[in-house]
Order: C-alpha cells, then structure tokens, then sequence
C-alpha cells in the first residue's frame, strides 16, 4: 500500500467522514462532534494514498514536556497494513523535535469489555506504549479510561 503522511493543516470533514465509517470505536455522537470541533484546530497529521485521506492523528499538548494522542483512526479497510504505526511515529519524530518528552493515549480500559478497544491497546502496546492507570472518574463508570504512556 503506497500513501503519504502529511501535515501543517486541519481536514475537519475528513475526520467526521473516518470517524462515522468507525461505529465500532467511534459510536458516541457527541464525541464525533468534539473530535471534529479539535480537528479544526488541533495539530494534525494525516496518512493520504491518492486524493483520499485514510488515517489521521490529533495531537493535543499539555505542556512543553508532554502531549497527548487525543485521536488517532484509520479507516476500517485499511487496518493492519502500518497506517497508524506510520502516523504515530511522525508525530512522535515532531515532538521529539519539539522537545516533548513524554506521550500519552487515553482509550477504553480493559475493565470493560470490547474487542476491538482490546486490538487498539495491543497495537499501543506493540509500538512501545505502557498501561498507566485505569480511571473511571474521566469519562464515567461504564466507560473506564486507560491511561497509556511511552517516553520519547
């Protein structure tokens, strides 16, 4: 599979367009819309193969140390062939550059049931990130938060 990584601008309508073809992790209306609302100004980078955006990752930093994937999805197609692996390496080789020296990712906790939230942890944890903490107190008791972190 032959695609690009680009950044340094915002593609809001492509983010609801991956997110809504996603109902298996991105099923909350009202999250839908606030991922498009920070991807109209967030940092973005996004994996494109021809005219077609099929991945996209949302930085949000804390501080001059520490940021956070605040999103990261690729089109369900397109699972598996290294999009994602190729969108969080960019981002962490900008950060470093950037001096950030800590990244995060917050998903579903293992507390909770979900296959497909089980293969988003495994994939983390395959390029190098570590389980935290588990939180209920972020999104809710029946939605549990996993913290995730790797140094850069």
């Amino acid at each position: 599979m032959d695609f690009t990584i680009e950044s340094g601008r915002q593609w809001p309508n492509e983010v609801e367009s991956i997110l809504r073809g996603l109902p298996e992790w991105f099923g909350i209306e009202q999250s839908i819309h606030d991922y498009v609302a920070a991807a109209r100004t967030r940092p973005t980078v996004v994996a494109r193969t021809d005219d077609r955006v099929v991945g996209v990752c949302l930085v949000r930093h804390h501080n001059p140390l520490a940021a956070e994937i605040e999103l990261l999805a690729v089109v369900h197609d397109l699972h598996r062939v290294g999009i994602g692996r190729r969108l969080v390496n960019h981002v962490r080789a900008d950060l470093t550059t950037s001096g950030v020296k800590l990244l995060q990712v917050k998903t579903f906790g293992p507390s909770g049931e979900s296959a497909e939230y089980e293969r988003t942890r495994n994939f983390y944890e395959a390029i190098g990130f570590v389980a935290l903490e588990e939180r209920t107190d972020i999104w809710g008791p029946d939605n549990p938060c996993l913290i995730m972190v790797t140094p850069l």
